[in-house]
């Protein structure tokens, strides 16, 4: 046959997630999408630690679109603290290497 052989890419990152402020108790999504192959596992990083999402606990109220954006059903913001404020990157990776995005920082709004 005469199929032609796809090369094997290293991840990158085609849409970067933006900075958002969101009302306590709103949903909000930020956004990461990545192409690679093959196709790249999306991870999600906040201050530096890995993001659980429902695949890991389904109680999680935060969900790993299909494309790589997160999504969160709505905002935690409690009086002992602000679980979901914090600076975000996505990272992407498959056997060649990784690619990071830009930060992009969630911010609850006051108040």
């Amino acid at each position: 046959g005469s199929h032609t052989q796809l090369e094997d890419t290293a991840p990158r990152i085609v849409e970067h997630p933006t900075d958002v402020l969101v009302s306590k108790g709103e949903p909000a999504t930020l956004s990461c999408k990545a192409e690679g192959r093959p196709a790249p596992v999306v991870e999600w990083y906040k201050d530096g630690e890995r993001v659980e999402t429902d695949r890991e606990d389904p109680r999680s109220h935060r969900t790993l679109l299909p494309g790589g954006s997160l999504f969160f059903l709505r905002i935690l913001h409690g009086r002992r603290g602000k679980p979901d404020e914090g600076v975000y990157v996505c990272v992407a990776r498959n056997y060649l290497g990784e690619a990071t995005s830009r930060n992009a920082s969630l911010e609850v709004a006051g108040e």
